[in-house]
């Protein structure tokens, strides 16, 4: 799938979680993983030295937590892919995230193959936010906006359905199989819809949608 391997750094305070999540993302031949550190500080160290191509990073950490970490990697290092990993519980520090233009967020129950799917989805430039994370921030947003702006925004039957698609976890690739295109055409539709909505990357995209009720979001 790619030329080259993605390296990876990873990085949490749990021993055990690390040598778990290196043992699993080992098990894939475009994976490589440099390098682990056990918080914010010893990452951003680590980056200083051998950069890599995508840092998984725990969001709750001590010293320097994931929200903290991942907004100095975006504003010191805009190459490197950064996503988060998070249990189900949300704070408001996942909003500002967002905002600060982390790659993808995914809860730790995820599957492993759905984990190594979002990282290469991540690697390619897409933005990937898990259906369950999307859901619990859309509702924290919705709760925050006591009177919902109404739908302002013009979007063809075409991107509608690609939207929808965006939704969920599927590729770009995976969305033109199913709608029997090409990858550029969805691509290319892709863009428009970010254009209208007025955000930078797919998972805003998405969360904008669906708080103006231009689609709902799906079940896991």
């Amino acid at each position: 799938m790619f030329e080259e391997k993605i390296r990876i750094l990873l990085v949490d305070d749990h021993a055990v979680v690390r040598k778990g999540l290196m043992m699993v993302l080992r098990m894939e031949p475009d994976f490589e993983i440099i390098g682990e550190a056990e918080n914010g500080v010893k990452a951003l160290e680590f980056v200083k030295v051998d950069q890599p191509d995508f840092v998984l990073l725990d969001f709750m950490m001590p010293e320097m937590d994931g929200a903290a970490t991942g907004a100095a990697l975006k504003a010191n290092y805009p190459n490197i892919k950064v996503m988060l990993l998070t249990g189900i519980e949300l704070d408001d520090r996942v909003l500002d995230m967002l905002a600060a233009g982390v790659d993808g967020y995914v809860i730790k129950d995820i599957e492993p193959h759905d984990l190594a799917e979002a990282i290469r989805t991540v690697v390619r430039g897409e933005a990937y936010l898990h259906p369950t994370l999307a859901r619990r921030v859309l509702s924290r947003m919705t709760k925050k906006q006591k009177s919902p702006p109404k739908p302002k925004v013009r979007l063809t039957p075409r991107e509608k359905e690609v939207l929808r698609w965006m939704a969920t976890p599927a590729t770009y690739r995976q969305i033109a199989e199913k709608l029997f295109v090409g990858e550029e055409t969805i691509r290319s539709h892709a863009k428009h819809i970010l254009s209208k909505l007025q955000q930078p990357n797919r998972a805003q995209s998405v969360l904008a949608a669906a708080r103006l009720g231009l689609i709902e979001l799906p079940k896991d």
